[in-house]
């Protein structure tokens, strides 16, 4: 239900990031908890906004906290650890932080996000986990653009990493979208 942009923007905002189809949300998260389970993951990671919703559905299922990082430090907020990640879509960099009472080292971190196209929220949360001393259990995505490479800089700074997304894309072009196909 996507639509293809030029410029390899993929269009979701009727399902995930403007609208939302709460169904869809709930079975991709039934099925990231499944997959992540044997993990032991104990807190959900995501970013702001498009994260939150299939994160707040997985945690709910396997009873764990879900914690959002931020693009914007409140002022109520003064002991934080923060990064830097460039938007793909936005084409711009932010400050991305979470609060230090919410991540420690204790955490078994599962980090949940709606889109891996470059790698860049990913490597982010990598950074925040290692900043806290947290241990990243696994990556899950709704949408992976396969041909922008998010796995392999993941890999490449986290070799064998548990990545699973629930679509991957392989190729978009004008007006079409390719799908990989199961093994």
């Amino acid at each position: 239900d996507g639509r293809s942009l030029p410029g390899g923007i993929l269009k979701v905002d009727n399902f995930i990031n403007h609208q939302m189809d709460g169904d869809l949300m709930c079975s991709c998260a039934r099925e990231m908890v499944r997959l992540f389970k044997p993990t032991g993951f104990n807190k959900i990671l995501t970013v702001e906004a498009s994260g939150i919703a299939p994160s707040i559905f997985a945690g709910y299922l396997a009873h764990v906290p879900v914690v959002f990082a931020k693009k914007a430090t409140p002022r109520t907020l003064d002991d934080k650890f923060v990064t830097k990640v460039h938007s793909f879509t936005k084409d711009r960099d932010y400050d991305i932080i979470v609060s230090k009472e919410y991540l420690k080292p204790t955490d078994r971190i599962l980090f949940v996000d709606d889109f891996l196209a470059c790698g860049n929220a990913a490597l982010g949360m990598l950074d925040l986990c290692r900043q806290a001393g947290a241990g990243l259990v696994g990556m899950s995505f709704l949408i992976e653009k396969a041909f922008q490479g998010g796995r392999a800089v993941i890999h490449a700074k986290c070799p064998g990493l548990p990545i699973e997304s629930m679509a991957v894309i392989t190729a978009l072009g004008d007006g079409w979208i390719e799908f990989q196909t199961a093994n």
